[in-house]
């Protein structure tokens, strides 16, 4: 929890334990961080308020819901579409398993669509019961801040409401950006995505992260016909170039067209749909185009300058203060996932990291191959594991995997990690056979040594 905002690092003055004020803590924002901040804090004793904008699938400054971008408008329905794409491969597969599958499969997206709808108004009622029943006063509207202890929340009909409160948490999570091109306002992100009224038979993404890999592989498993643009060579950047590298090319052996190195240059409407035009000169007509080109922080309407706070360029705050002094939550070894289709997921350092923070060799251990599955299904999809060691104490720094399941076996994983496991104790692990999870601790050969500083080498 966040400590009341200080200017320039002032200390407390000292008659503040004597102040009284309305609410020892009030979040500003119910997502996953402010409820869960507020949850707790409530569950220690304090007297706790939270605000947060009416509820809508799709946000806006003044549109958002309980429960956050996480429930409402990103992880949970994102991946409630993933399930959904995921089964026509399924489907495909199967017919090599022995079930007789007709030639042709439907698709229901509104179907689809309005299950996913369901959920999330679950999920919505859900978080609100968690907020009632831990004891925290929940407010619907929009809350800024008016001085350094001060809190104005703007009800749905207009009236103002102002409380007071010794710590003050600022929880309004990002939303969606869009890149300034010619016809930006004819694309979408990724709140309208999750909310298509119609199923696009023709989508161009324009990112290469997270969202746009994800989308990809739904779109893509629903029979859409896509064309994904990235500026770099590979995407996912910041993950470990060999788990990027495979990423893309199981992107294009499910049908996504890859487009490196490419940018959009503007938009056109047309009779046809979307004329994208790129910066190489191509052209393409697509139903729905996608920008998944990063977010910024939603700090806009929430006048933090006046009392002090200072932001970035992006509007996120600077620097969170706990006690007058600045923190930083400690993310080491926390997993992470991108649910394409295989999905990939990472712990720990990738190969490259661990090359540029190791003071000496950095062994590299890494298992490429057809997953079993695919054996009978004849499908050709690479599954690729990797153990990333430090060559003179034997820990391991980092675990990664691109393959079925991926987000479950490294979460798993992760545990060995925060308990500082070595490469001997993954040999000594006795595998579940047969799974591709074994293979994490059937690496017996080093794939190869490399010295701190230089350049990864690897198997592409």
């Amino acid at each position: 929890m966040a400590r009341k905002m200080l200017i320039d690092g002032e200390v407390s003055q000292p008659n503040e334990e004597e102040a009284h004020y309305d609410f020892d803590l009030f979040v500003i924002g119910a997502g996953s961080g402010g409820v869960r901040a507020s949850r707790f804090s409530a569950s220690y004793g304090a007297k706790v308020g939270i605000c947060e904008l009416p509820f809508h699938p799709i946000s806006s400054e003044v549109i958002g819901g309980v429960g956050g971008t996480c429930v409402i408008r990103g992880c949970v329905p994102k991946k409630i579409l993933v399930y959904g794409a995921s089964f026509r491969g399924e489907i495909e597969d199967a017919r090599n398993y022995g079930w007789e599958v007709s030639e042709k499969i439907d698709f229901n997206w509104k179907k689809l669509l309005h299950k996913k709808t369901e959920e999330i108004v679950r999920l919505n009622g859900i978080y609100k019961r968690l907020l009632n029943n831990a004891g925290v006063k929940l407010y619907e509207g929009e809350g800024k801040i008016v001085g350094p202890n001060e809190v104005e929340v703007t009800q749905l009909d207009g009236t103002k409401l102002s409380y007071t409160a010794k710590h003050i948490l600022i929880s309004t999570g990002s939303r969606a950006t869009r890149p300034a091109i010619p016809g930006q306002e004819l694309a979408i992100t990724s709140d309208e995505a999750l909310s298509l009224e119609e199923l696009p038979k023709r989508a161009v993404i324009l990112g290469g992260g997270y969202i746009a890999v994800e989308f990809a592989s739904i779109w893509n498993g629903m029979g859409v016909t896509v064309d994904l643009f990235f500026r770099k060579e590979l995407p996912l950047r910041g993950f470990d170039d060999e788990m990027r590298a495979v990423v893309a090319r199981n992107l294009e052996s499910r049908g996504i067209n890859l487009h490196p190195r490419a940018n959009l240059s503007e938009l056109i409407k047309t009779e046809d749909g979307i004329k994208v035009i790129t910066d190489h000169g191509e052209e393409l007509i697509a139903d729905v185009v996608l920008f998944a080109t990063g977010r910024s922080a939603n700090t806009k309407r929430l006048n933090l300058e006046a009392v002090g706070v200072e932001l970035d360029q992006t509007g996120a705050v600077k620097k969170t203060v706990f006690g007058g002094q600045p923190c930083k939550p400690d993310h080491k070894d926390v997993a992470c996932a991108v649910f394409s289709i295989p999905p990939l997921s990472a712990v720990g350092l990738s190969e490259e990291q661990a090359i540029e923070e190791a003071h000496g060799d950095v062994l590299v251990f890494t298992s490429t191959f057809n997953p079993m599955k695919n054996t009978i299904s004849g499908r050709q999809e690479k599954t690729i594991m990797k153990l990333v060691v430090d060559a003179e104490t034997d820990k391991v720094l980092g675990a990664s995997m691109c393959g079925p399941d991926a987000p479950e076996i490294i979460q798993g994983i992760a545990v060995a990690l925060k308990c500082g496991a070595t490469k001997a104790q993954f040999d000594s692990t006795v595998g579940i056979h047969p799974s591709a999870a074994e293979e994490f601790v059937t690496m017996r050969s080093v794939t190869r040594r490399v010295s701190a500083g230089s350049k990864p080498k690897t198997n592409l």
